[in-house]
């Protein structure tokens, strides 16, 4: 095995081992509380979905570039590329979205209750599964090149015009248009919601800088205090979670317009390489942060984790 691939396996890996169990957690955790429950709330059903696809993410790429590095399998034919890149790709821009969805909500929410934003806060809850359909249908399209010239790299394919090599595959497109006009949806796709979301996150520091001169000027009591706390640990997660992805997905996408500008990158799967490296640790590292913000998840996982440890007591006192 190569020194090259050696290390991208395992990159890959860490990516893999960090961002599988956490989104598993969240996911698990919601669907808990679901079956308690029988309704999930709005923003928890914007981070359930956000958690299937960072999984998705994770499972369809980073996995199985992990085992074709380490050779256990290689699933990167013509037709595993198709599959593989769409899905990544589709997946990768979902998660984007949602993030999006999760801070524009987050950022109605602390509207004041009867004014004109909370109004748009009830209206996009209501239509929640209409939001994720739409999100689905609109990235699902946006994502079809990969279906369409995507194949499994072979000894010539660095040779080959308007083609993009990503390792185990390269993506072929019929002309330097073509390609040029893809990288500029991609980047558009990816800018738009970072500048909203952006723009969300300000508004929602905004209101918790003003809320907290109000609480030490105003000198408030105890039960005051915490009246609101939820609100304000939620929107320090959402806070976090656009931060991390501004950071992340800025890097992904600078190297992105790097390759598509400078010729020489375009023959190499090491742009590309970082990219999906970079852009998999907001899907391995965002769990991290809905866990430690998350009091549901939290308290979820928690009381899952000791019912397991009780029967293993029992049993242990019973042989005793």
């Amino acid at each position: 095995m190569e020194q090259q691939q050696l290390v991208r396996g395992m990159l890959y890996l860490s990516v893999t081992v960090v961002g599988v169990p956490g989104n598993a957690a969240v996911i698990w955790a919601f669907l808990l509380g679901l079956s308690q429950e029988r309704r999930l709330h709005p923003a928890d059903a914007i981070v359930l979905h956000l958690a299937c696809s960072n999984l998705l993410v994770l499972g369809v790429r980073c996995l199985l570039e992990t085992l074709a590095d380490f050779r256990l399998a290689n699933v990167f034919d013509d037709t595993g590329c198709k599959a593989v890149i769409f899905v990544f790709r589709t997946s990768r821009s979902l998660s984007i979205w949602l993030t999006f969805v999760l801070s524009s909500y987050q950022c109605l929410s602390i509207a004041p209750p009867g004014s004109r934003w909370a109004s748009a806060r009830t209206l996009l809850a209501r239509y929640l599964s209409l939001v994720f359909f739409v999100l689905w249908l609109i990235n699902t399209s946006m994502s079809s090149a990969g279906l369409l010239f995507s194949l499994a790299s072979t000894d010539n394919s660095s040779r080959v015009m308007n083609s993009i090599s990503v390792e185990f595959c390269y993506v072929r497109f019929p002309s330097k248009r073509s390609r040029d006009a893809n990288g500029a949806i991609q980047v558009a796709r990816d800018v738009v919601p970072m500048a909203l979301m952006t723009i969300a996150s300000l508004v929602i520091l905004v209101f918790l800088y003003k809320h907290s001169q109000q609480v030490k000027g105003l000198h408030s009591s105890n039960s005051s205090r915490t009246s609101g706390g939820a609100e304000q640990r939620a929107a320090k997660a959402v806070v976090a979670l656009v931060t991390l992805y501004v950071l992340l997905y800025g890097v992904d996408n600078g190297l992105w317009v790097y390759t598509l500008t400078v010729k020489q990158t375009l023959s190499s799967s090491l742009i590309s390489d970082l990219r999906i490296f970079f852009s998999s640790l907001y899907a391995a590292f965002s769990p991290l942060i809905i866990i430690a913000s998350n009091r549901k998840v939290n308290s979820r996982l928690r009381c899952e984790g000791l019912e397991k440890l009780a029967p293993e007591k029992d049993t242990a006192l019973s042989t005793m």
